[in-house]
């Protein structure tokens, strides 16, 4: 199995709100349209009058996070690797350190399907006119907060405050400027009353023991390590946040879900069907194993695909707010919408075919007729 790795650029200083949205592309339209300008990799869908087939080779991308877990175990324990040797399709992977770098991969033809954020998932499919993905899956729900230094004890406290995020745009930027916008806080993309630094998650824990910065909105285990391992107090866990109107349960929202190619999956729909075959038996696996084993294969991943192993402890206070689930949640992507267009990320679009979840339903009957795990 060959791995490509994908370095995130340092963070920048944003671009204004007309350059975001010029042409009605929101966020990701930048980089949407960017990968067509700036790769050498074609689109695939030439040919889509061709009868389908298994692809050669499925190109997955995933991140270094604990919040891609199913897919860390899913290669990990070849889970992937064992329903696509079925049709003679090898299995390729890369690892991103953010959102946007995916969604360029993903529009650019240079991988076929991949685990994201739903904000970024949202944003590529708007951006594209829906071109762009489907969202096959969910993968993590939960896990994010807000954690500040001691002394921030409330909203007030972080006016002239820096705080970061992980990426522009992302999930938790979104959920961290709509939190400080409903509580009077103004944001804007190079400012505001509280400063909001899209800063890589690595980075942000040096910073913040730097002093340079005074919280974050992190998913797990970044969360996690700053309050075990830098003294970060919670100041807002995301959890409280959704009273399950949207969702279905208190406290459940999409952290990470996985997205395929709506081309690939035109031309290759069997082995679409097989990747989330694997994807159901990596959340099984994650869901009924035990957890020294977990731990230790979640452990194994994240040193070799991040450099570092996690500690016992943080790796336990971060699993104890994930869920592993292939419900996708679709019932959150308005509300997320939203919330992007209010902060001005994004612009109004119809989120109309963005889930797709005739490979999970599929994939769910194949495992339960043949005796495993219909999956979370």
């Amino acid at each position: 199995m060959d791995t490509i790795r994908y370095t995130a650029e340092p963070p920048h200083p944003g671009p204004g709100r007309r350059a975001l949205l010029a042409g009605g592309t929101g966020l990701l339209g930048l980089l949407v349209l960017g990968a067509a300008a700036t790769t050498t990799v074609p689109r695939p869908g030439a040919a889509t009058a061709a009868p389908a087939a298994p692809a050669a080779a499925l190109r997955l991308g995933f991140f270094a996070n604990l919040t891609h877990a199913p897919a860390h175990v899913g290669t990990a324990n070849g889970l992937f690797a064992r329903e696509l040797a079925g049709s003679g399709t090898a299995l390729e992977t890369s690892i991103f350190g953010a959102g946007p770098e995916a969604v360029e991969a993903l529009n650019a033809g240079a991988i076929d399907a991949a685990y994201l954020g739903p904000n970024p998932a949202i944003a590529a499919f708007t951006a594209s006119g829906g071109r762009g993905l489907r969202v096959v899956a969910g993968a993590a729900a939960g896990g994010a907060q807000l954690v500040v230094r001691a002394g921030i004890n409330d909203a007030a406290a972080l006016r002239g405050k820096t705080l970061a995020t992980p990426q522009l745009g992302g999930t938790q930027d979104v959920a961290l400027r709509t939190w400080l916008a409903a509580r009077g806080l103004k944001t804007d993309l190079r400012g505001g009353e509280v400063s909001i630094t899209p800063t890589a998650n690595a980075q942000t824990l040096e910073l913040f023991r730097a002093g340079t910065i005074d919280g974050a909105w992190l998913p797990e285990p970044w969360s996690s390590r700053l309050v075990l391992e830098a003294g970060a107090r919670v100041l807002v866990d995301e959890a409280d946040l959704w009273d399950g109107k949207d969702t279905g349960a208190p406290g459940k929202f999409p952290t990470t879900v996985l997205a395929v190619s709506p081309d690939f999956a035109a031309r290759h729909p069997a082995t679409v069907d097989a990747l989330l075959r694997g994807h159901l038996a990596a959340l099984d696996w994650i869901n009924t194993a035990k957890r020294p084993e977990l731990v230790k294969t979640l452990n194994t991943q994240l040193e070799q695909l991040a450099g570092a192993a996690l500690s016992p402890a943080v790796l336990e206070r971060a699993l104890g707010k994930l869920a592993f689930t292939a419900d996708p949640l679709a019932g959150a992507y308005p509300r997320l919408q939203a919330n992007a267009v209010a902060a001005s990320l994004a612009e109004p679009a119809s989120l109309d075919g963005l889930v797709d979840t005739a490979f999970l339903d599929r994939a769910r009957a194949a495992r339960t007729e043949a005796g495993a795990g219909a999956g979370a």
